[in-house]
């Protein structure tokens, strides 16, 4: 599934960073705390107004970078 559309990125908000359904939490702060060792149930927990989906937007869109790729590369 492609979860890439609940990434937005918008030069105005999060200084143009890639974030989460307009929410404002950076993708960057998703992977943190993932790579700090939580779960998903305990980032969800903590974190009640982001839903799992969220946080398979965020790891998705780390893969695509990665790859050498970018959201934009999806659209088309």
């Amino acid at each position: 599934m492609n979860y890439l559309t609940r990434i937005t990125i918008n030069p105005d908000i999060c200084f143009g960073k890639p974030f989460i359904r307009g929410m404002r939490w950076p993708v960057a702060v998703i992977l943190d705390l993932l790579s700090s060792g939580m779960s998903f149930a305990e980032v969800l927990e903590d974190h009640p107004e982001l839903e799992r989906e969220d946080i398979l937007a965020a790891l998705q869109y780390a893969k695509l970078t990665t790859s050498g790729k970018s959201i934009y590369d999806m659209a088309s």
